[in-house]
């Protein structure tokens, strides 16, 4: 058994989201994973019949809090820069919006006590806005409270695997 599973690491193709980035592939041997996920979103998107999964790890609701620059030359930071170009880079890998299931992971509150930023409250809420505007729907999600939580995304079955700040793994 333990064989089995050093094997299946071994073909396993890790591609790591960074904060504040986000990848998509067709790669059935691809799993896509991003790490401590606070307030900031982790949105998984996955196309079953093109086989096309895209993770995106976004930090703050809306690029116009900022410079303009920064959303320019990190558009993945903001959810009303990165979620589109992740769905852009889907449908560039065949994906149709029509197909593609979507999970949301995230939106804690870590680090503000007070509740007097909210970010991982507005973020969701950014998300949402976006996503109602443009008829699209949350198949999944996994949000609030106040812990972190890694997302791993299996790219030839659209399995999502959740591990939580304590260590519970949980399958979305």
């Amino acid at each position: 058994m333990v064989m089995a599973v050093e094997s299946a690491l071994e073909k396993e193709n890790k591609i790591i989201i960074g904060v504040a980035s986000l990848e998509v592939s067709n790669d059935p041997e691809t799993v896509l994973v991003t790490y401590a996920l606070g307030s900031c979103l982790g949105i998984a998107v996955y196309d079953p019949v093109v086989r096309v999964g895209g993770l995106a790890h976004v930090m703050l609701p809306d690029s116009e809090i900022e410079n303009r620059g920064t959303a320019i030359n990190n558009p993945a930071k903001y959810i009303n820069t990165g979620v589109p170009l992740l769905y852009k880079k889907m449908y560039d890998l065949g994906a149709q919006k029509q197909r593609i299931r979507n999970a949301v992971v995230g939106g804690a509150q870590v680090v503000d006590d007070n509740n007097y930023f909210n970010i991982g409250k507005r973020n969701f809420t950014a998300l949402r806005k976006m996503y109602w505007k443009n008829n699209v729907l949350i198949h999944k999600k996994h949000v609030g409270g106040r812990v972190n939580r890694t997302v791993r995304l299996q790219v030839s079955t659209g399995k999502i695997t959740l591990k939580i700040g304590s260590g519970e793994i949980l399958e979305l």
